[in-house]
């Protein structure tokens, strides 16, 4: 018989979480790299045959269409300013590789769960801050403060898991 809360079966848990927090935010930062053809995909999805959709929330339909007119602008006028979200997509790869640190030794490396979480909760203030300086409908900002809030959750969980294998590495209860 295994025992559900033992080192072991900590470990395989925190390694499973850690997994799932790293597919995620590879997956978010490889998306900024072809913005102009998500957006102009999505874009004629809502036009097409995702209308029920741009029918239900035209605010959303509007912005996607404004936002997708820019960035094809700026790729057609001004392409180095994509860079910058090619620079946001590396971003968010590096961070996937610094967790490698704590799925190899979750106890010595819990401070890259830490940093993690500052990161998620600084997503906040940032979208508070920044949105309304770049002209970003509120409402998408609460999208983007929803990546900080989400993305806590498993990494809060992560910590304390990896508390509990801590303790149990130590012999304390």
């Amino acid at each position: 018989m295994s025992d559900t809360n033992g080192p072991r079966a900590l470990l395989a848990r925190i390694r499973a979480w850690l997994i799932a927090f790293v597919v995620c935010l590879v997956l978010s930062g490889a998306t900024a790299f072809p913005l102009v053809t998500e957006l102009r995909l999505l874009d004629s999805a809502l036009t097409g045959w995702a209308a029920p959709v741009a029918d239900l929330l035209p605010g959303l339909a509007e912005w996607i269409h404004r936002v997708r007119e820019g960035v094809a602008t700026a790729d057609a006028q001004a392409p180095y300013l994509l860079y910058g979200t090619d620079w946001l997509a590396f971003a968010h790869l590096v961070i996937a590789v610094a967790f490698y640190g704590p799925y190899r030794d979750p106890v010595r490396n819990i401070w890259v769960v830490e940093f993690g979480m500052i990161a998620c909760v600084g997503i906040v203030p940032l979208a508070l801050i920044c949105g309304p300086i770049r002209d970003i409908p509120f409402w998408w900002s609460v999208i983007d403060m929803s990546f900080g809030v989400i993305g806590i959750l498993p990494l809060l969980h992560v910590r304390k898991l990896i508390k509990r294998l801590e303790a149990a590495h130590s012999g304390r209860p």
